[in-house]
């Protein structure tokens, strides 16, 4: 991706299957909490070299919020934001709230071996401060604002003054913001949420996103004046050469 600042190749991100899935946000589920620690090697690697990269960099323009999307689901896009929000929590720089706002499927509560009962979409109906509805995770600056309470009109919220008054205040409650989103292909919210941040952190999996897709999804990102901050190549088995990204 010829527009990224940075482009990661990551070895092998899956997200977990849940012990048991509970589709009702109110519902209490078994949760298979993920060992960051014990994650590939190469996979800590590129992952701190992507928050050294893009939120730790000494420009006075450095983000502080922004959006990983996948261009297809299943790319393991919750699964990279989730490691970079603990990597980056790790720094010890400041606050990190990580959000999900992948309403479609949202799985960031279950990686990080938490319910799923308040969230987003309650702080988008509800009044009160948004550290009300988020939690504290692993560390004490490490936050998860999960999706919350889904109902048929929630992926309409994201869409809203409401939405845009609450991603300001993330941005003064917590030094960082890593929102998670749906699919790009096949959803609009992540160019709306991208709207809103600093820009894109744009994810595809070597074993099934297809090139046309990943173009198409870029020119719409483009034609959307939406910044692409990088670019992480998901389950790739060996390095990729630098002209076969600049084919994209």
């Amino acid at each position: 991706m010829q527009d990224a600042r940075i482009r990661i190749e990551m070895p092998h991100f899956e997200e977990p299957k849940p012990a048991s899935a509970a589709r009702n946000g109110n519902a209490k589920a078994k949760v298979a909490k993920v060992d960051f620690n014990r994650q590939d090697a190469i996979a800590r690697e590129e992952s701190s070299k992507l928050v050294q990269s893009i939120f730790l960099s000494r420009s006075e323009d450095s983000p502080r919020a922004i959006v990983f999307a996948g261009v297809d689901s299943g790319n393991g896009c919750s699964w990279i934001c989730a490691h970079v929000a603990q990597e980056l929590a790790g720094q010890k720089r400041g606050s990190v709230c990580v959000v999900d706002a992948n309403l479609r499927s949202p799985a960031l509560p279950r990686l990080f071996g938490v319910s799923n009962h308040y969230g987003l979409i309650d702080a988008l109906s509800k009044k009160g401060s948004i550290r009300d509805f988020a939690k504290v995770v692993q560390s004490d600056n490490l936050w998860l604002l999960s999706c919350g309470s889904l109902a048929a009109e929630s992926a309409g919220l994201l869409n809203s003054e409401t939405m845009k008054a609450r991603v300001a205040e993330l941005r003064k409650e917590f030094d960082y913001v890593l929102i998670n989103s749906s699919a790009l292909n096949t959803y609009s919210d992540g160019v709306t949420l991208a709207r809103l941040t600093d820009g894109l952190i744009l994810v595809l999996d070597v074993n099934s996103t297809r090139r046309e897709s990943a173009a198409r999804v870029t020119k719409n990102l483009r034609a959307a004046q939406i910044k692409v901050l990088g670019a992480v190549l998901n389950k790739r088995t060996f390095p990729i050469p630098e002209t076969l990204y600049k084919m994209v």
